[in-house]
């Protein structure tokens, strides 16, 4: 699974078992009931609320807080997956400070919001726990449609799909549904197999089957799906990672980081894990503070996150960060890779400061070393295996605001689609979105 020799530092088993069980246990418990209500009781229920605006999916975040506060907890759990049905996963890993808690009248006028994603997880969680799907499928269109990813927007575009009485098969290229939210979040964030609850709770509705294994342009190619099935969505994120393009980076111990983290989220023994004293994880977004804090909690010693521009141009919010940097994580900003040394495997890295300068990013001269027994990169992904056919807008498919991709009849959305800010929650409401388009085109009825 990993190419990181366990020689030289890059061991398993830095920490016991019970240290392990602690480092990567429910990063924030679920309200009880009276934690619940107190915190409902925060609400001021805005009529012209902010924090809906604020919401990609634009839940009713005033009243299914007004719900929880009434005891009807399951009731605000419906008007939730109304909306969005990824809520539960959303409620763990949205960017809450920057979305509906950052737009919250109590933020702006005391520091302090209403924690508008907790609520949202003591909600989901309790109807979830019940096994009850509040959804009924409309009568059956005869119609069939082909879903491209089973992550965030391949599966809320089926769900709504199949909400709306067609039949769909998803295909994922991965052995497990749940994309991004199964095999790209921190342990710590989806702790408790909730990624794949979700998933097994949201096929409840019956309608839609799924066929891991096969991946576009490998097992399935576009153009067979648009001769068996009446539509086709694309959601299959991106698959390539891009290259540091720094001599060195093929040396030992140097990875991927989404590679690390899948591994870590797909191992059922966090002891196996070899992990080395010294990591530096290269990059600025989600991705790379994911690998750094779990580098951390598997019992890295030195951890450094590098970016090449300042902390504002960083992808991760400010609240990830700082998150970040009480686990132990040093962030170096204004720095670029220049060469992975070592002989055979990596022991150390080096940089060049950058600075802004009238043709934007340049290097100043000055250089430093950092010792590393274990590299991440985490410098973005890219498209691939997309067919020549469909327009792409920077380096990722073309879509109106509907979804609809240059190509008659194929939809895309997520990830692999342009615009978007690549979050669970952007995904699953453009999922949601070309699935009532598909509705549409296929039946002609407006939703």
């Amino acid at each position: 699974m990993t190419n990181c020799p366990q020689t030289d530092g890059i061991v398993p088993a830095r920490l016991d078992t019970d240290q392990l069980a602690s480092n990567f246990g429910d990063l924030y418990p679920c309200f009880d009931d009276h934690e619940a209500r107190v915190a409902a009781d925060r609400c001021y229920f805005c009529y012209d609320a902010p924090c809906i605006t604020a919401c990609p999916t634009a839940i009713d975040i005033p009243l299914f807080i007004r719900q929880i506060q009434a005891g009807q907890p399951e009731a605000a759990a419906r008007t939730i997956f109304d909306q969005n049905i990824m809520g539960a996963m959303c409620a763990r890993v949205c960017p809450t400070e920057t979305l509906c808690e950052g737009a919250c009248v109590r933020e702006i006028a005391e520091g302090q919001p209403v924690e508008i994603g907790r609520l949202q997880r003591y909600a989901t969680d309790a109807l979830m726990e019940r096994n009850d799907h509040p959804f009924t499928r409309a009568a059956p269109t005869g119609k069939q449609v082909a879903v491209v990813g089973a992550g965030p927007a391949g599966l809320a575009c089926a769900h709504r799909l199949a909400l709306r009485g067609h039949e769909v098969v998803v295909f994922d290229a991965r052995p497990k549904p749940g994309g991004l939210n199964e095999y790209g979040i921190a342990a710590y964030k989806a702790a408790g197999g909730i990624a794949q609850a979700e998933v097994d709770w949201l096929l409840g509705i019956g309608g839609i089957r799924i066929e891991t294994g096969k991946s576009l342009g490998g097992e399935i190619t576009l153009e067979e799906l648009r001769k068996d099935y009446d539509a086709v969505f694309l959601g299959m994120g991106l698959a390539g990672v891009n290259a540091l393009r720094a001599p060195g980076e093929d040396r030992d111990g140097v990875r991927n980081a989404v590679d690390f983290i899948a591994e870590l989220r797909q191992t059922t023994d966090l002891s196996t894990l070899p992990i080395g004293r010294h990591v530096v994880v290269i990059g600025g977004g989600m991705t790379a503070v994911d690998a750094a804090v779990q580098s951390r909690l598997l019992g890295a010693e030195h951890v450094s996150m590098v970016y090449r521009r300042d902390r504002g141009a960083m992808g991760a919010s400010d609240y990830e960060l700082d998150h970040a940097q009480k686990e132990g994580v040093k962030i170096i900003t204004n720095a670029m890779p220049l060469s992975v040394h070592g002989n055979g495997a990596v022991r150390e890295v080096e940089f060049g400061y950058t600075r802004s300068g009238p043709t934007g990013l340049e290097p100043t001269g000055e250089t430093f070393r950092l010792r590393a027994d274990q590299l991440f990169k985490a410098i973005g992904q890219r498209l691939e295996g997309v067919p020549e056919a469909l327009a792409l807008e920077g380096g990722k498919i073309a879509v109106s605001a509907e979804g609809r991709t240059s190509l008659p009849g194929v939809w895309a959305g997520g990830d692999c689609a342009a615009g978007g800010e690549d979050l669970t929650v952007t995904a699953t409401a453009q999922g949601r979105d070309a699935a009532e388009d598909i509705h549409t085109a296929l039946t002609g009825e407006n939703t």
